[in-house]
């Protein structure tokens, strides 16, 4: 993550933000598919360099999480 940027900074504070609430209602529900996606969100934008694919990474976990809840 290149915090001399604030865009990627603030990207990343919200995208932690959203992991943290879905890791706590998972843990909360026991929901394995809540709690991983919550996981992956408070973690991945560590490692991303790029403010467009932090986005889009983004849109598609979120994306996974729709398709896989509306699965069952």
């Amino acid at each position: 993550m290149d915090l001399g940027d604030p865009w990627m900074l603030l990207s990343g504070l919200l995208i932690g933000l959203v992991g943290i609430v879905l890791f706590n209602i998972g843990r909360k529900e026991v929901n394995f598919k809540l709690l991983t996606t919550g996981a992956a969100l408070c973690v991945y934008p560590y490692f991303v360099g790029s403010l467009l694919i932090l986005w889009l990474a983004f849109a598609g976990i979120m994306a996974g999480l729709y398709l896989a809840h509306r699965g069952t």
